[in-house]
């Protein structure tokens, strides 16, 4: 069965566009084209967008993906997908407790009633460069 763009996107949930850019990233293979020069895909092709956008959820750049597509296709050893699933937790925990000193942070100016970036009236301001905005952001 074949399908068209507009078939294969809505199938798959994305957007036609977004159907050419990874088909120009190589991460779909380059559609047949019918006699009335048609894109063609087949429904492998809807299967695939769907397991790049899993993996994207998952926290994979488009980068990792294609990696991973790309040494399943070439029948040598892929990258072991269970060591770069740990790796992405990793990352992500680290995101997370960025986040949650980012958070901190930002609860710090909201108790302190901060005012303004440059020149919070504030006292004992939160806000780091608060004093390099006063002194023209020289630093000692």
């Amino acid at each position: 069965m074949s399908l068209r763009s507009g078939q294969v996107a809505e199938r798959a949930g994305v957007n036609v566009e977004t159907l050419r850019y990874y088909e120009r990233r190589g991460l779909i293979a380059a559609p047949v084209r019918s006699l009335g020069g048609h894109r063609t895909y087949s429904e492998d092709t809807v299967a695939l967008l769907r397991v790049i956008k899993a993996a994207q959820r998952l926290g994979f750049t488009l980068d990792e993906v294609a990696e991973l597509l790309d040494a399943g296709s070439r029948r040598h050893p892929p990258p072991d997908l269970r060591t770069r699933a740990v790796a992405k937790i990793e990352e992500i925990e680290q995101r997370m407790t960025d986040l949650a000193t980012i958070r901190a942070s930002l609860q710090q100016v909201v108790d302190a009633r901060c005012d303004s970036l440059t020149g919070c009236t504030c006292v004992d301001c939160p806000i780091p460069y608060a004093d390099l905005a006063r002194t023209g952001g020289a630093t000692p």
